[in-house]
């Protein structure tokens, strides 16, 4: 996999993400119900929207920068939100970040008998080439490798880095009945926030289109969706051409609702799993670490299957578009030269 395919969906992932951010000005009402929080001290668990750490808001004048709770709070009263850089955001660069200097310091210095780094990169790319492959046929999956390697790797390497220390629980807040409370943590799990996995999610389904379009043509798309392909004939074959259009459009709406069921999938899971985790820290008082600790083996695995469902079903959903038997295959490219 070269590199510069590597960096570039990387940096899609992140600006989509911020792009999403931006998009939903932080979504207005869950904001404002954090930043009412925030103001009020009271505001226990992992919030839904993450904490503002700094954002631009338009006013008569021009436009007010803002950080931390001042940020939150002007959401809060309704200050128009045009660029929020959230904790979330900056722990999805340090993880694409992260993620590129480990790719450079793998590839610094290639040998033919790899070993340190390189052996450990050798042996990632390895496993996913052989699941990919299996899942897509050779072919396909050398053409999108790029893409669901660097998706795994970045859902992966996110759900851990947000199980580190010192994520979520170090940052502002204030002091309550149960000790102190950081109600805006410095760094967040970038898929425990829904702006981030449906950025995951959108880029996917624009990459389906493409490689959809590429492997099938604009007409054999429509005519994937649309058309029977059997070998019925007479009353019974046009029966089933109109059967098979009607349900083309049941196909459409499913087709329409991957990229949420993925974007809720991923996100629920990790923000459950935050949510757990907050809440045995706060029920051991000084002791919560050995409260939590236990799960954190538990959240450990969960991030892995989370960024492994994400991959194979996005592969499979990418597979039954693009991969097609032998005579098939052969029938679409005679129709695409012509």
């Amino acid at each position: 996999m070269r590199l510069y395919k590597w960096i570039w969906a990387l940096l899609l992932a992140v600006g989509m993400g911020a792009t999403a951010h931006a998009a939903d000005k932080v979504a207005d009402a869950a904001s404002a119900a954090a930043g009412a929080a925030h103001a009020a001290h009271a505001e226990e668990g992992v919030p839904i929207a993450a904490p503002i750490l700094c954002g631009w808001f338009k006013v008569a004048s021009g436009f007010e920068f803002h950080t931390a709770g001042a940020a939150g709070q002007a959401v809060a009263e309704g200050k128009h939100l045009v660029f929020a850089v959230t904790n979330s955001m900056v722990a999805m660069a340090i993880v694409a970040l992260g993620l590129i200097v480990f790719a450079q310091l793998a590839t610094r210095n290639i040998q033919m008998v790899p070993k340190g780094l390189q052996n450990f990169a050798e042996w990632i790319i390895e496993s996913l080439q052989g699941f990919l492959g299996g899942i897509l046929g050779p072919k396909l999956a050398k053409q999108t490798f790029w893409y669901f390697a660097t998706v795994f790797l970045f859902i992966l390497s996110a759900n851990w880095f947000g199980l580190l220390p010192g994520v979520g629980t170090v940052g502002w807040g204030s002091s309550g009945a149960h000790g102190f409370h950081v109600s805006e943590p410095i760094l967040r799990g970038a898929n425990a926030d829904l702006n981030m996995t449906f950025a995951l999610a959108v880029g996917f389904f624009a990459m389906w289109i493409i490689w959809s379009i590429r492997a099938n043509g604009v007409g054999g798309f429509l005519s994937h969706i649309f058309v029977y392909h059997g070998d019925a004939t007479g009353p019974m074959r046009a029966l089933l051409f109109l059967i098979f259009f009607l349900v083309g459009f049941l196909e459409v709406i499913s087709i329409m609702i991957r990229p949420i069921s993925l974007t809720f999938r991923l996100f629920g899971n990790v923000y459950a799993g935050e949510s757990l985790l907050e809440t045995m820290l706060h029920l051991g008082g000084n002791l919560g670490f050995l409260a939590a600790l236990p799960f954190y083996g538990l959240e450990l695995l969960v991030g892995a299957i989370q960024a492994l469902v994400f991959t194979l079903l996005t592969a499979v959903f990418t597979s039954l578009m693009c991969t097609h038997d032998e005579g098939h295959s052969e029938e679409h490219g005679e129709g695409a030269h012509h």
